[in-house]
Formats: structure tokens, sequence, C-alpha cells
């Protein structure tokens, strides 16, 4: 209400007011301070202002004010006087300059008549309620300090430990500071600059007054109000206001009604229009209290979505780290099967050129040593000699001739790898890599080529004996690679038509294997044309294939598209099924908890088939826990230790010793324990239905559970000792013990 209480020229309260014609106040002393002089010979624009109603200027006024709406900006214009006997004159010229004067609030003028600034009403209502207003505030502050009295200084009240002598005081605030605490928490800046610092009032100098008043018992009460004058007329001083003139909107008095000025007006008592205003008020404050609870609410709503937003851009950005980092994982992964056949080919090559090298180095020596031989035996001059070995050596010399053949000189392999990889396709599509919106979803250029070649032979496919009719059923969907993918167990596959059939589609039916090459299925029927598939196998190839149908019959089918399930489980831990003692970092692959309570955090990849490896690293572990690990429903109990219903497997460990735990029932005590550094592994055998655990690489205990059918999620529970990293995609550890 302060705010309302301040003068709008000089931003203190409020000091003799008076009502300007618009109805807004100013000081008396601000008023003078903003009274300019008009040039001699100018006739103001403005209005006169009066206490009165001399001057009949309503009227005009809202002439005035509809026929400036548009520009915002108000004037009152000056009108007619009246005689007493009621003839209109023009008002005398005036010797003295013109005076006038501009609403600070609302800019509009209003000239002064000869009496000046007295012409305007002094309010009397805003008085008194800024005088209580001062008294109330004084009364606040008087018992503040009396309740301080027993200090010899004012203490800085921001001070956490030892306060500081308080250097100075807030106005506005009313709290006292000590330089730090001024410095660092109402710095002289911002919408801080117009508060006002004064020197802490000294509590002993209040304490007297409080405690001279205290063997009555009212030491603690404001001050008894003033008592205020009847307000009088302006004209005649001597009069109070006795009636309220509808017309002027003005009280006036006996005199005025008996002077004539307001006899044809519409006149009402006084206390009769003051309490019909006050009705009026009332329920127009009514109105206003509501809106401003609604103003309040939407409040609140702003501030909740400020958090919402927050939280949502957190949580967006981890999702779009983890889609990269993903694909950064798969191109990694399949780099390594690259290379890998790389190398293979490498040693390939490498292993024929050097049999190659072997066998024909073989080959040069013994015809080398043949050659030398010959030459030896072509030196004798024996002629009986000579032919005695001249037939077989002949034959030797032209089977040698023999062995080089013409593919005996030539290389097996090449130096060069007939390996391709086009990765032109895959680069343009990373390029292109953007955010979606609604259907605004821009399509691979190359792989629009493809398909656009590939849609005639769709389209020949969809010939059918209807078709010369006119109707005919659908044409083959094609599907639409650039947006297919898996992730971990989950297939996603996106279609369209490729071109409009005879008569309107009614849905389609999605169709897969069942990643062995087996018969097909329909895992989706209607009109959507994308569809998500959950709970495949992993480490497995699913063929996919679409058509659709239509009042006709069925359409042929899409070609076949080939998706390949994750080798191995990638998953975090689930923020949306955790208790919520249960904090999550490290793009919720780090678990830890707020309570001494154990509490469970669930898996975000759930298993019904497969083997299936993962392990926890305990980063934190104080005052020796046993926290639990293993696998639970999706519908266990999140507020105790894991393994304590019939919904959950696992093995909870100390520092020393394990035990394994369903139902709450423990068997198979192991020796050995964790420590900072430790990691627990869990294997999920869904093929031979068992679940074996492992400390530090090493299997812990024999096979803990057998027969388990369904599905699980990995689980964990721990309380606030203890913080766990999840790690997966690891291989499958050997030699298990039975």
């Amino acid at each position: 209400m302060e705010e309302e209480l301040k003068c709008p020229v000089c931003g203190s309260l409020f000091r003799e007011p008076v009502l300007l014609p618009c109805s807004h106040n100013v000081c008396l002393a601000c008023a003078r301070n903003i009274t300019v002089q008009t040039p001699e010979g100018e006739t103001p624009v403005q209005s006169r202002a009066s206490g009165s109603s001399d001057y009949d200027y309503l009227d005009m006024d809202k002439m005035s004010l509809y026929s400036e709406t548009d520009s915002g900006y108000g004037s009152y214009t000056p009108c007619q006087l009246k005689s007493p006997n009621g003839v209109r004159v023009f008002p005398p010229s005036a010797a003295h300059r013109h005076c006038s004067l501009t609403c600070p609030l609302c800019h509009r003028s209003v000239s002064l008549d000869e009496r000046g600034l007295r012409g305007f009403p002094r309010n009397r209502l805003l008085e008194a309620i800024v005088a209580r207003y001062q008294q109330n505030r004084a009364a606040a502050a008087a018992a503040a300090a009396a309740a301080s009295s027993s200090s010899t200084a004012v203490k800085c009240q921001l001070c956490d430990r030892n306060p500081a002598d308080a250097a100075v005081m807030c106005e506005q605030c009313d709290v006292f500071y000590c330089h730090s605490c001024q410095q660092r928490c109402h710095p002289s800046r911002g919408p801080l600059a117009k508060h006002r610092l004064v020197p802490p009032r000294n509590p002993a100098a209040g304490g007297g007054a409080a405690g001279g008043g205290g063997g009555g018992g009212t030491g603690g009460q404001q001050p008894p109000a003033t008592a205020r004058k009847p307000a009088t007329c302006v004209d005649h001083e001597a009069e109070n206001f006795s009636m309220f003139c509808c017309s002027c909107k003005a009280p006036v008095c006996v005199k005025c009604l008996e002077e004539g000025k307001h006899n044809k007006h519409d006149v009402k008592p006084l206390a009769v229009m003051w309490k019909q205003h006050k009705c009026q008020i009332s329920q127009a404050l009514n109105g206003v209290s509501e809106k401003a609870k609604d103003a309040k609410e939407f409040l609140v709503q702003l501030k909740n979505m400020l958090q919402q937003i927050q939280e949502g851009g957190v949580e967006f950005e981890a999702c779009l780290v983890a889609q990269c980092d993903s694909l950064i994982e798969a191109l990694t992964r399949q780099k390594a099967k690259l290379l890998t056949k790389v190398t293979k080919e490498k040693e390939y090559k490498l292993k024929v050129v050097r049999d190659q090298i072997t066998h024909c180095t073989m080959k040069l020596r013994q015809t080398t040593g043949m050659m030398e031989f010959c030459l030896e035996v072509l030196k004798e001059n024996d002629p009986s000699g000579f032919l005695q070995i001249s037939d077989p050596l002949i034959k030797r010399v032209t089977s040698s001739q023999d062995q080089w053949v013409k593919g005996a000189l030539e290389p097996k392999v090449g130096p060069d790898f007939d390996l391709t990889l086009n990765t032109d396709s895959l680069m343009q599509t990373i390029l292109q890599l953007d955010f979606c919106q609604g259907n605004d979803v821009q399509e691979n250029p190359l792989l629009k080529q493809m398909q656009a070649a590939d849609s005639g032979e769709a389209e020949m496919e969809a010939e059918s004996p209807g078709a010369e009719s006119g109707t005919s059923v659908p044409v083959a969907p094609l599907l639409q690679l650039e947006k297919c993918c898996t992730r971990n167990n989950s297939a996603t596959l996106a279609w369209r038509v490729t071109a409009p059939p005879g008569s309107p589609i009614e849905g389609y039916i999605l169709e897969l294997d069942d990643g062995n090459g087996g018969q097909y299925r329909e895992v989706y029927v209607g009109k959507e044309t994308v569809c998500t598939v959950d709970g495949l196998h992993f480490n497995s190839s699913y063929n996919a294939r679409v058509k659709a149908y239509n009042a006709v019959g069925l359409g042929p089918y899409s070609k076949t598209v080939v998706l390949r399930t994750s080798d191995v489980a990638w998953f975090t831990f689930d923020p949306s099924s955790a208790h919520r003692d249960i904090v999550l970092t490290n793009e919720n692959l780090t678990v830890s908890c707020n309570s001494y309570d154990d509490r469970v955090v669930l898996g975000t990849a759930a298993f019904s088939k497969g083997i299936h490896y993962w392990e926890v690293s305990v980063d934190r572990y104080d005052n020796h826990p046993d926290p639990a690990f293993g696998v639970a429903r999706i519908n266990t109990m999140k507020d105790m230790m894991l393994g304590k219903d019939d919904k959950a497997w696992a093995m909870y460990v100390d520092n020393n010793r394990s035990w394994f735990m369903h139902n709450n029932s423990h068997t198979n005590r192991a020796e050995g324990g964790i420590a900072k550094g430790s990691t627990v592994g869990v294997l999920l055998d869904l093929n031979k239905h068992t679940l074996t655990f492992f400390v530090n690489k090493e299997q812990h205990g024999p096979t803990a559970f057998a027969n388990l059918e369904g599905v699980f999620v990995p689980a964990v529970s721990l309380n606030r000792n203890v913080q766990v990293t999840l790690l997966t995609g690891l291989d499958i550890p050997k030699n298990i013990k039975q």
C-alpha cells in the first residue's frame, strides 16, 4: 500500500495532498513546483480548476475524452461562465499571466483561475490515511526497538553466527545490515538502488519510552489517531459540506444551494452518497480480489513452468546425448567389425604371397641346380658316357620347362583390396540430422532417389484385375529406410504409400518373423504409418514387411527390411519407476540414496529370453551396509530391500559375506564381501532359466536361482551409505560353475 501513499512528483508520502480534476493527487508543495506560466495573449486550452461548480466543464470534458481516445491523451476544454441569473458570459480577461499545471501521471493539463492552487480541493481522506500509516509504522518501529532494548547496539539480522554491529538499515526492507551483509545481500544496484539506507536507530533511545509504559500494559499499543476537523466548503469556509452534487461530482454546502450555483443540479445528502459509493467500491474490490487471486495462481503456474522447462531441458539434453552416444557406439562397433574384415583379408593375401614365394624359390633352386649340372655334362668329351645320361637328362630339362607354365609366374592375389565402403549416403544422413516437429520430416535425398527407382516395381506388383474397373487394392507400401531403426530389443518401422490408390486405404498390417527366419506373425494392425515393436530378442535379425488394405481387399506386401537388434543389452536406471529417495546422476548410470532405509531402483530394459550380463561398480561404501543386486518384476516393492517380496531375486552383500534372498528367504551364505572399487556382476541366463552372481569377475557362490520364467528387469537396492554405477554391454563370463 505504501506506493499508493507516495506523491508521483517527490516520491515521498503525501503532505497536504490536493485533488486534481483528473482524480490524481500531488503534494501542495509539489503542485507549486510543477505549475508553469503560459505566454501573454495565448489562450490556454486546458480547463480551469475550481472546487465549486462555477465552471460547467463536465459534459465538455466527456466529449473531449471520447474524441481523443485513440491518441491516449485527454484535455479539459474551457466553457463559458454563468452569471447568477443564468445567462452565459465569457470570462473577463485577466490582467495576470495565465498559469497551468500538468498531471505527472496522466499528463492532462489544467489552467488555474485567479485563486491559483487554492482552487484544488484538499484530499483530507488521503491525508488521514497517510497519518494512520505513519503512526502504525512508528508504533511497529517502537515495538521492535523495545524488543531489542536488551542489547547495547543494533546487530546485523543476516549474520549466521556472532552477528556484527549493524551499519545501515533499509527503510523499505526494514532490515539491519552490517557492511559485509549489505554488500552481499543488499547491493546498491538494480532494483535495490531505489531503497533508502539510513544509519541504524539506537534501540536504547526508544527503550525508555517503551519501558515507561510497561506498567500499564499498553506500551505496545499504537497511539490514538488525532481527531480531524470536518471538511469545509472552498467558497464558504465557515460552512461544512452537507450535500453532494451528482452533476458536478463534488460535495457542496447549504450556501452553494441557496446562492443558485447548484439549485438546478441533482443534489443528494452527503451521507447517502457516501454509503452508496462505499458499497460500489466494495463490490468493485470483490472483482479485483478475484482477479488478484487468478493472477497469483497464474504466477505459480509460470514459476512451475520455469522449473518444468529447466527439468525438461536437462532431460532432453540427456536424451540427445544418449542418442548421439548410441550412434557413435554403433558406429564404433561397426568400425571394429569392418577392421576385422580388412585384417582377415590382409592376412589372407600375405599368406598366399608368402606361400607362392616359398614354392617359387624351391622350384627356382631345383631348376638352377639342374642347369648347372647340364652345363657340366656338356663340358664332357666322352661320347659314350654322354649318351648314357643324355636321354634322362633331356626328359628332366623338358619336364622342368613344363613346370614354368604361364600361370606359374603370375601372382595369385593382387596388392589392391577388393573392399569398397560407400559412406556418402550415411554422411549425408548425418549432416541432415535435425529435430522433427509433427509431420515435418525431411527425407534423405539419396534414399529418396533409391525408393523412387524401386517404386516402379512396387506398382507393377500392385496390379490386379480390379484395376481395369477403376477400383483396386492398395499398392505396396514403401518402407522408409531412413526412419527404420533398432534400439536395444526394440524396432521402429515407418512406411508410406508410393501412389494414390483407387479407393481410400483403411489400414495397414505389419508382420515380423521370429528372428530366426521362421514364419511371419502380425504385430500391428491400424491406420498409423509408424510402429515401434518392443520385447524382441537381443542379437537377432528380424525380417519385417507391411501391406495395406481397403474395401476391395488386401494389397501386396512391401519389400522386406532386415532389422538387427543389439548384440548385448545397453540400458540405464529408470528414473520414472525409482523410489522418490533415489538420486540418479551420470545420465542415469550412477545411483545413490537420500534415506538410511533401503530403496529399490530398476533398469530400463526387460528380458524374457537370451543370456544377459551386466555389472555394478561400487563407487562409495561407508559403514558396512548391505546393498542388494539382482532382478525383479516391474511391480516389485520399492521401499524395502530387494528380495524381501516374491517379485525379486537378489544377492545382498556386506564387507565380509553374502546371502541369496527371494520372498524374504535367506539361503547360501558365502564368504567374501565388497568394498569401494568392487564390481558385482549379474548373469541372467533365460535359456537355462538361471541367475548367477559374480564379485570382482569371479563367480560368487553356486547358481543362485533356477526355474526363472517370465519377464525380468535389472534391479538394485541401497541406502545413503552406498553409491554404485551401472556397466552394460559386457561380454558373458566363461567357465561358469553349476
